[in-house]
């Protein structure tokens, strides 16, 4: 299996990003990729309102990221915004994940982001269930941004039989951000026995994304293999990296450092 990790800069307007998500998906598809991994918040960038551009999962935009993972027979996971249900004006942090076949499975995020003085729960309902999906004959779960400082989640994602995690991000920058980041992603496959594959927006370029309040990205995404060694590493630009997943990791970590299986309950 060969995954992609696409580090790009989405904008406000969901049909150019839609764009940006089939030109990219096409590079990948080139490069011989199974899965192509974009960034949190694809379907359009934070700092604006997310409500006006929210769409369910059998919505126009998310039927045109699955048309574009069909084309290509690709399987696509990007970040989009999905309505809650509770009659108010937030929405779901949800990852699409989109089939070649076009099956479509959507996961929405747990674990909100009010920390660094921003408050995602204002305008951003939380998730309850982890998912794990099969994609090329493996199983991958899935958590996005601030999940990946809660290790429980990926154990239990590895509990579900996940062999990878991805983690699409857009990752606030300030003092520190970075490092974290970099040691998160290495922490997260050693406590799950997993490949993580941390895939966050690049540093923008646009004047009004540098200006937003919000969290925009860093770059930096990564593969990481479960004994937290860092198979590739991108720079803070857009950037494009087709690697080879080592499963076969996983199995020897699993033997031979076996956290899962020596896991002691505290409750």
């Amino acid at each position: 299996m060969r995954v992609a990790l696409a580090q790009v800069s989405s904008g406000t307007d969901p049909e150019a990003n839609l764009g940006l998500i089939g030109d990219w998906t096409a590079r990948a598809a080139a490069a011989d990729a199974d899965l192509v991994v974009f960034g949190e918040a694809m379907m359009c960038r934070f700092g604006v309102a997310l409500h006006p551009v929210a769409q369910p999962l059998d919505g126009a935009w998310a039927t045109a990221v699955s048309t574009v993972a069909g084309q290509h027979g690709v399987t696509v996971i990007a970040g989009m915004f999905t309505p809650a249900p509770d009659g108010s004006e937030r929405v779901f942090n949800t990852l699409l994940i989109a089939h070649p076949d076009q099956r479509r499975e959507g996961y929405h995020k747990i674990h909100l982001y009010d920390a660094y003085g921003f408050r995602e729960s204002d305008t951003v309902a939380a998730g309850s269930t982890p998912l794990v999906t099969e994609i090329a004959g493996h199983r991958v779960g899935v958590a996005t941004c601030y999940d990946i400082r809660f290790p429980g989640l990926f154990t239990a994602l590895a509990d579900q039989g996940a062999e990878m995690i991805v983690v699409p991000a857009s990752w606030g920058d300030g003092p520190g951000k970075v490092d974290q980041w970099q040691v998160l992603a290495r922490a997260r496959a050693l406590d799950s026995s997993t490949v993580v594959a941390a895939v966050g927006q690049p540093v923008p370029t646009d004047q009004a994304a540098i200006d937003a309040p919000a969290p925009t990205g860093v770059g930096h995404s990564m593969l990481v293999d479960p004994f937290g060694v860092v198979v590739t590493e991108c720079g803070p630009q857009e950037q494009l990296v087709v690697n080879d997943i080592p499963f076969a990791q996983v199995r020897r970590a699993r033997e031979s450092i076996a956290v899962l299986d020596n896991r002691v309950s505290w409750r």
